[in-house]
């Protein structure tokens, strides 16, 4: 093919803008409803991929990672390695993907803060999937209740392997009672997958609940997360 049919096959800078401008249109009447997440994903990659057609490359993302939600939980480093290999893809559009998942997480944060009173467990369990579920690094979670169970703080207590942590009980301890907690929930995610606790864990959990029991705080759950299944220690009788 000469270089002449080649620019006849290319989607004109016009053609392409055009198209993004009706895509836009679109979002603006009817948001994501009934869109694939292939749209979805083409739509997201016009704010980081400037004047190209990005319709095939959403497709072979949404290939390779599975689901759009997939992509967007996937870790920052196999992000980068992905599109890496990718062309006109560039690590600014990993960034784009780790300032969406983390913009989403701060935005069910505010949503949490708003309620007067949360009016089931399933809410913190759902926010905790998003927040930690997914992450390949262990964390510890820890969610702060007035005495009308409305939300007052979330905190990331320690990232590493949970169990080893001597320190984390009394940084809990002393959250509750800088931000005048009465309750609070634990959380912690298993990368690996398997929402079963350990030993430690069981200790741990444990110590959490002594050290704010000298403060008169109540532990109410502990929650491990993965990014589709949760253990809650109070429905199992551990607390």
């Amino acid at each position: 093919m000469d270089t002449d049919e080649r620019k006849r096959f290319m989607p004109k800078i016009d053609d392409v803008s055009g198209h993004r401008q009706r895509v836009k249109e679109k979002f603006l009447k009817t948001g994501f409803d009934n869109w694939q997440d292939y749209e979805i994903l083409e739509f997201a990659l016009f704010f980081v991929i400037p004047r190209k057609d990005t319709k095939q490359t959403a497709k072979d993302l949404i290939k390779k990672f599975g689901s759009l939600k997939d992509l967007i939980n996937a870790d920052y480093d196999e992000l980068l390695k992905v599109f890496e290999n990718i062309k006109g893809v560039s690590g600014n559009t990993a960034f784009f993907f780790r300032f969406l998942k983390s913009f989403s997480v701060k935005y069910s944060e505010f949503k949490m803060k708003e309620k007067e009173k949360l009016s089931s467990p399933r809410e913190v369990v759902d926010f905790l999937q998003n927040s930690i579920g997914t992450s390949g690094d262990e964390k510890m979670y820890a969610v702060f209740f007035n005495a009308s169970n409305r939300v007052l703080s979330f905190k990331e207590i320690s990232e590493g392997t949970v169990a080893r942590s001597a320190v984390y009980p009394g940084k809990i301890a002393k959250e509750a009672l800088l931000t005048n907690a009465r309750s609070v929930i634990i959380a912690h995610n298993h990368p690996g997958g398997v929402c079963k606790p350990s030993q430690n864990d069981i200790i741990a959990t444990e110590a959490v609940q002594k050290a704010l029991k000298a403060v008169e705080v109540v532990l109410l759950d502990h929650i491990i997360v993965t990014s589709s299944d949760f253990y809650s220690f109070k429905d199992n009788g551990l607390i």
